[in-house]
């Protein structure tokens, strides 16, 4: 069987990559488990994930909460939080399909968004948690 923290990052990123109006917002697909060099802004990453099993007698789940990090070098916070509540929209109880594993859940827990002055750009996080079934 797969492993649901991955078939579940596979999800988010395929449902980010394929929405139109936060591809257009980010100048392109730019949402990245590992960023390339010279990265261009704004762009997402993959951030923690944390994994709990939550299994019974009878049945095998786990408790996700993962984190997506927005990077923008626009000044003040406007396009950060614009590009946040895009991604939060899209994933928001969305019906991910996940191989070898059913999506119970998915709902935004937490979002922040910070200056980073030494690197000159505002950092948005956005932390979710999933609950997934095996099949």
């Amino acid at each position: 069987m797969t492993s649901a923290a991955l078939e579940l990052q596979k999800a988010v990123f395929a449902a980010l990559a394929a929405d139109p109006a936060l591809t257009d917002a980010l100048g392109g697909a730019r949402i990245y488990d590992v960023p390339p060099p010279n990265v261009a802004f704004p762009h997402i990453t993959f951030g923690q994930t944390s994994v709990h099993d939550w299994s019974t007698a009878s049945e095998l789940g786990h408790e996700h909460l993962f984190t997506l990090h927005v990077w923008s070098k626009a000044a003040g916070k406007r396009e950060a939080l614009s590009l946040m509540a895009l991604a939060a929209e899209r994933l928001q109880d969305a019906a991910l399909t996940l191989d070898g594993h059913a999506l119970v859940s998915l709902r935004q827990e937490f979002s922040e968004v910070r200056l980073d002055e030494d690197l000159a750009v505002h950092h948005g996080l956005l932390r979710f948690r999933a609950v997934t079934e095996a099949l």
